[in-house]
């Protein structure tokens, strides 16, 4: 097959080998189904102490309850705090970009109610069941991995992002995940055509460690990315909050899609957005998250609508589809949101190999709706919006209906033309962000 030639690239590199040799030969098919059960148990560990989920179906004229009920800082705030802990610590270690982002959304309660990387037992949980395991519906495994055989269990390191110190982890187990197994039950495969399936075979480190974390300094990013406590205290308490995910620059065909999501019947009177893009790791192909970051920037001086929030979020991306719905909604749960615009083919992914999607155009909205309760989040799907020469943007549907004339550019040819210095029309995007773009080519 094609894509056995891709992984031949590799075989000179014994890690890359060993690790796409064991996803490989995998089943590539099905997600596992997430337990309908909730269960009243009390259990602490690295996702600390938790009773039974907490289920919010009125979310009406009331701030959003952190996911588990509690929303968690694990930072410390005085110096004194800060050299007694790193004292303890016995090694340092340098954190990988996409552990950067997972340190600092555990340490500031984004991926509340962790409190840690997960032990063995709360990772295969999660893999498995899609919640932890007291039945608190979590998307994706959090992991701490590496290769080094010297780290062991009951060792405190120093965790650093080149000369800053960002926090301190006391490791509870080291163990040897089932990387085929969390592939095909995350991704819904395990070939490594599947960016996530890649990125756990070819940049992960051979074991997952568990441990607790406190946190020292959050990183210094190129672009500030606030807190759930910072975000939740410019958030009204009595109207409902919209949560738009991108990881691209915003064009108009968005801009147009979330602020006319607050006219959606699931969303009350008065609702704002919280634009909330990921600024962490992506695709290979995606634009870096500091040049997104300015995108997004001009876009909200030009636009300066007061209906909508700007906040950006260190998260780096798993392309895993409906899980990553899960994941995305979890998260914004614990920035306050009450609603969350769930896309088209949200967080999908095509085979590197054959271009073919892996998931369905609406898989993701179809696991968004049926856990909805559990999450306590409401899912807003997105309008299919065109744009026609008579009214702008429509719904498709309405253009259908009307018979309006269509006008349509690909992604591939604004690339194009934006290479080629051509114009773009300002129908399809806007001049701040194309300017932007061009500069940093």
């Amino acid at each position: 097959r094609p894509f056995l030639q891709l992984f031949r690239l590799w075989k000179t590199t014994m890690k890359y080998t060993a690790a796409a040799l064991s996803l490989l030969f995998a089943s590539a098919t099905a997600f596992a189904p997430a337990s309908q059960v909730s269960r009243s148990v009390a259990t602490s560990g690295v996702w600390g102490v938790q009773s039974a989920p907490v289920v919010t179906t009125a979310l009406s004229m009331a701030k959003q309850v952190p996911h588990g009920g509690t929303l968690v800082d694990l930072m410390l705030k005085t110096d004194e705090e800060k050299e007694a802990a790193i004292a303890k610590c016995t090694q340092t270690l340098q954190l990988t970009p996409r552990q950067l982002c997972d340190v600092e959304l555990i340490t500031n309660g984004g991926f509340s109610p962790l409190e840690g990387f997960m032990d063995e037992a709360t990772y295969k949980h999660v893999v498995e069941n899609m919640e932890l395991p007291n039945g608190l519906i979590f998307g994706l495994p959090v992991v701490f991995d590496t290769d080094d055989e010297d780290l062991q269990p009951g060792m405190t390191v120093l965790l650093k992002d080149g000369d800053r110190d960002i926090a301190v982890m006391e490791f509870t187990d080291k163990y040897t995940p089932d990387k085929p197994l969390e592939c095909l039950k995350c991704y819904g495969t395990s070939q490594i055509e599947h960016p996530g399936s890649l990125m756990v075979a070819t940049e992960r480190g051979k074991y997952y460690m568990g441990g607790k974390l406190t946190g020292l300094n959050k990183p210094i990013r190129d672009f500030e990315c606030a807190t759930p406590e910072e975000v939740r205290a410019g958030l009204p308490d009595d109207k409902h909050v919209v949560a738009f995910q991108c990881r691209n620059p915003v064009h108009r065909a968005h801009y147009e899609l979330f602020t006319r999501a607050l006219d959606a019947e699931e969303v009350g009177e008065g609702g704002i957005v919280l634009v909330h893009p990921t600024c962490g790791p992506t695709q290979a192909d995606d634009i870096p998250g500091a040049v997104r970051y300015k995108t997004y920037e001009v876009l909200k001086e030009e636009t300066k609508d007061p209906r909508v929030n700007w906040a950006y979020l260190p998260y780096s991306m798993h392309m895993a589809g409906p899980r990553e719905a899960i994941q995305h909604m979890m998260i914004r749960k614990n920035f306050g949101c009450t609603h969350f615009i769930i896309g088209r083919d949200m967080a999908g992914s095509k085979s590197s190999v054959t271009g073919d999607d892996f998931y369905g155009a609406y898989e993701a909205q179809d696991i968004a709706r049926a856990n909805a309760e559990r999450l306590g989040v409401t899912p807003v799907p997105s309008l299919n919006l065109v744009y026609t020469e008579e009214e702008g943007y429509v719904t498709a549907d309405v253009a259908e209906e009307k018979g309006l004339s269509l006008k349509k550019l690909s992604g591939t040819k604004f690339r194009q033309m934006l290479r080629a210095g051509e114009d773009i029309p300002e129908w399809f995007a806007f001049k701040s962000v194309v300017q932007v773009l061009r500069e940093n080519a």
